[in-house]
C-alpha cells in the first residue's frame, strides 16, 4: 500500500492524494476524505476509472495522481448531463469515444403494439432458459463475427456483465432465441437486477428484415409484463439508426445519454 502523498507542487496545506489500496485513491484534507478515485477492468479487459470529488481542483489532483500510475489506454463513462464531470475528464486529456442513448421501454403490449406480432413462418421463439446451449453459442458467435466485419462490435451496447475470458454468453438462461428447424437465427438477452435491462437483441445478417427482432421483443417484453414489470431499459449506440427505429417504433423513449471517454 502506497501512502506517499501526491502534492504536485502544492502548498503545505494542500489536499493530499494517497493510494489506499490496489487501484484506489483518496483525497484527504486534514484527514477528511474529500474525494475518491477507483480503477477496474471491465469484462472486455479495458481499464475504466472513476472519480468522486467535492471540488474541481480535488478532481484534477486525483486524476493527475491516478494517470501517473495507471497504464493507457484508460476509459470512463459519464452521464452527458453531468457537464462538470465531463469537463473534469476533458481537462485530464480524455476525449469522447462513443455516445449511447438510454431508452425506457414499455412492456404493455397494448402500448408497444406488439400484442399481435408473431415470428415469421418456420421460426419459433424459444423462451429464456430453454435454449440449446451449443446452438445459442453458435448464433452468438456468428452474429458477433458479422457485426465485427461491418460496423464493428464497438457499435453495440457496452457489455458490463463479468464473464470468463473468451465466454460471450456467461449465463445461457438469460437468452431467448428465434429458432429455425436446424439453427438459431437471432437472440435477445434480458437481465434483471434492480430493473430489467435488454442487453442485446440481434439477428443473423441474412435473416434480417423478416420481423424476427420484433418477434423477440414481443416475447421478451410480454414475459416481463406478465411478471409485473411496467418497463425495461436499454442502451443504443447513437450510430445504430436501425436499433433506434426499432425501439422508438414500440414506444420507447430516450431518457438520457452516456458518454464513453478514452485517454
Amino acid at each position: 500500500m502506497n501512502t506517499k502523498p501526491f502534492t504536485s507542487g502544492l502548498s503545505e496545506n494542500a489536499v493530499m492524494i494517497t493510494r489506499v489500496a490496489d487501484r484506489q485513491w483518496h483525497a484527504l484534507d486534514d484527514d477528511l476524505v474529500v474525494g475518491r478515485g477507483h480503477a477496474e477492468h471491465r469484462p472486455d479487459g479495458r481499464l475504466f476509472v472513476s472519480i468522486d470529488a467535492w471540488h474541481g481542483a480535488t478532481f484534477d489532483r486525483l486524476a493527475e495522481a491516478m494517470l501517473a500510475e495507471l497504464p493507457a489506454p484508460l476509459y470512463t463513462v459519464v452521464d452527458e448531463a453531468d457537464v462538470e464531470l465531463t469537463a473534469g475528464w476533458r481537462r485530464a486529456g480524455f476525449t469522447i469515444r462513443r455516445r449511447e442513448w438510454e431508452y425506457v421501454v414499455p412492456t404493455d403490449p397494448r402500448v408497444t403494439g406488439l400484442d399481435e406480432v408473431l415470428p415469421p413462418t418456420g421460426v419459433t421463439i424459444v423462451p429464456a432458459g430453454e435454449a440449446d446451449e451449443s446452438l445459442l453459442r453458435a448464433v452468438d458467435r456468428a452474429i458477433r463475427d458479422e457485426v465485427e466485419a461491418t460496423v464493428g462490435w464497438h457499435s453495440m451496447p457496452a457489455e458490463v456483465i463479468p464473464r470468463p475470458e473468451g465466454d460471450t454468453i456467461v449465463d445461457p438462461s438469460k437468452y431467448a432465441v428465434a429458432a429455425a428447424p436446424d439453427r438459431y437465427l437471432g437472440l435477445i438477452r434480458v437481465v434483471t437486477v434492480n430493473r430489467p435491462r435488454i442487453g442485446l437483441v440481434a439477428v443473423r445478417a441474412g435473416e434480417q428484415r423478416r420481423g424476427i427482432a420484433r418477434a423477440l421483443l414481443a416475447h421478451a417484453l410480454g414475459t416481463l409484463h406478465r411478471s409485473g414489470f411496467a418497463a425495461a431499459w436499454t442502451e443504443v449506440h447513437e450510430s445504430n439508426q436501425a436499433a433506434s427505429a426499432l425501439f422508438e417504433g414500440i414506444g420507447a423513449r430516450p431518457m438520457s445519454s452516456n458518454l464513453e471517454l478514452v485517454r
